[in-house]
């Protein structure tokens, strides 16, 4: 996992249409960048839907949530779709992204070693900084955190 305090690396990846998005598009704004396994599991969609469901209250406080994982566009555009899903999805089939921010680590999975996603999420401030790092993050309780910690980087900000 990437430390607080670093410069986030940039990276550029396909979103849910297909277009590219990149990292430094979102200067100026925090950002709620999570890493999951694979849309349409039962831990990943709750996730996804408690993000959905927090959606105005993080963008209200000048952020943008952004979802990664090995899925295709396609697969993410069906996600969003059937789960009415506002925020990015973006496409890291390489896994490129996904080992930049170090969230790929060996698993024991049916009796044999696999590499798979390490449920993480990072906050980024309005430089790219990482102001926040947690992984193995619960599905149900991630976004509420996330929310938590952006209120009181608000109220702090405000004192």
């Amino acid at each position: 996992m990437l430390k607080t305090g670093i410069k986030a690396p940039d990276f550029t990846l396909k979103d849910k249409e297909g277009h590219d998005i990149s990292l430094h598009d979102f200067v100026g704004k925090k950002v709620v960048l999570y890493f999951y396994a694979k849309d349409n599991t039962a831990g990943c969609t709750l996730q996804a839907q408690r993000y959905s469901d927090l959606y105005k209250e993080i963008t209200d406080l000048n952020a943008v949530i952004i979802g990664i994982s090995k899925d295709t566009s396609s697969s993410h555009s069906k996600f969003a779709l059937k789960y009415h899903l506002s925020f990015i999805l973006l496409s890291d089939p390489e896994r490129k992204v996904l080992s930049l921010y170090d969230v790929l680590k060996e698993k024991q999975m049916y009796g044999k070693t696999v590499i798979a996603t390490v449920r993480t999420t990072y906050l980024l401030d309005e430089k790219g900084f990482i102001i926040d790092a947690r992984e193995n993050v619960k599905p149900k309780d991630d976004a509420f955190e996330v929310l938590s910690t952006l209120k009181t980087l608000s109220s702090t900000r405000v004192s």
